[in-house]
């Protein structure tokens, strides 16, 4: 699989500093070799590096953004993944030099919301104690973290979390691998009560709390996963063709490739960034046909003349996109 290509201007910076924070989660804090200050980036930003084997990834900062003399990802490695983690994990050291994008954010806390409710799984952890830290160190709003992680050794900042700075505002939860222990969602977000949803973390996960708020206002919620848990594709899944009604093109969408890439291979300019369908930039409007939806962010209201073309494809023979 080829890599994205980086969708920012790019500078060198040096691994300052690399720990084994849990279980096959490192942290590195990545700054400038003249330690001058690196660009501003706000909570729920991310950036793209360069790995030792090659490839680009995107990797949330997890530092609170008012600290300008470095950037602080926390990398998890997947030894069953493509290798882009595996190679940042076992390769990357301290002293070395690596190409970085300049920060985006396409998760960010909504402005002017008093009370923010977090659920995090896993690694997804990293924008959100971003967040956290914001809101602590400034005062901007109230919040309150669920985190759900299966072991206490697999769980990333665990300490700072359980620290007294954070009394009262952090629930960590692990199921040892028991889906009956599995923390029940529904109590907390049962009532939206006013506050804005940040969720981040594997499919599964955000796939229940998109269920379960439903009846949340489509504003208030917002989700995270930067393609780590793309939805692989079904062993059902058939060809299509997609029309671009303004131009009249016709094209044919084979059963194990995207729209988008798709789109792409033809030379047709499209916006995309999370590839995984929770980030909205490659909504596109449906003009005819059915889609089957995969995405995590249109509501149902939306699916009818909506699609996001990173992830969903079509339950009819054909789509015809305003494109």
């Amino acid at each position: 699989m080829s890599s994205p290509a980086f969708d920012t201007a790019t500078l060198m910076l040096r691994i300052a500093a690399k720990d084994e924070i849990a279980r096959d989660i490192f942290r590195f804090e990545l700054t400038r070799p003249d330690g001058a200050d690196l660009s501003e980036f706000t909570a729920g930003a991310h950036v793209s590096l360069r790995t030792p084997g090659g490839l680009i990834r995107k990797y949330s900062l997890c530092n609170d953004p008012d600290e300008r003399t470095s950037y602080v990802i926390a990398v998890k490695r997947e030894n069953q993944g493509e290798g882009g983690s595996l190679s940042l994990t076992r390769d990357a050291q301290v002293g070395d030099m690596i190409e970085v994008g300049e920060p985006r954010n396409d998760f960010p806390l909504a402005k002017n919301v008093p009370n923010h409710l977090f659920i995090a799984g896993g690694i997804g952890i990293t924008p959100i104690y971003s967040m956290m830290q914001h809101l602590k160190n400034t005062g901007a709003g109230r919040f309150k973290l669920y985190y759900l992680t299966r072991e206490p050794e697999l769980t990333a900042f665990r300490e700072e979390l359980k620290s007294s700075a954070y009394a009262g505002q952090v629930v960590i939860h692990h199921d040892h691998g028991d889906l009956l222990k599995s923390l029940d969602l529904w109590p907390i977000l049962e009532k939206p009560m006013g506050r804005h949803l940040y969720c981040c973390g594997p499919r599964p996960l955000m796939e229940a709390v998109r269920d379960m708020s439903g009846h949340w206002s489509s504003a208030a919620v917002h989700f995270e996963d930067f393609g780590a848990s793309k939805p692989a594709h079904k062993p059902d899944d058939k060809p299509f063709t997609v029309t671009l009604a303004r131009s009249g093109r016709i094209l044919e969408v084979p059963a194990d490739v995207s729209i988008l890439d798709t789109l792409r291979a033809e030379g047709v300019p499209v916006s995309s960034s999370c590839e995984s369908g929770t980030c909205g930039s490659c909504r596109t409007k449906l003009l005819e046909g059915e889609a089957d939806h995969r995405d995590l962010v249109l509501t149902e209201r939306e699916h009818a003349d909506n699609i996001m073309i990173c992830v969903s494809r079509a339950k009819s023979d054909s789509l015809v996109l305003d494109l």
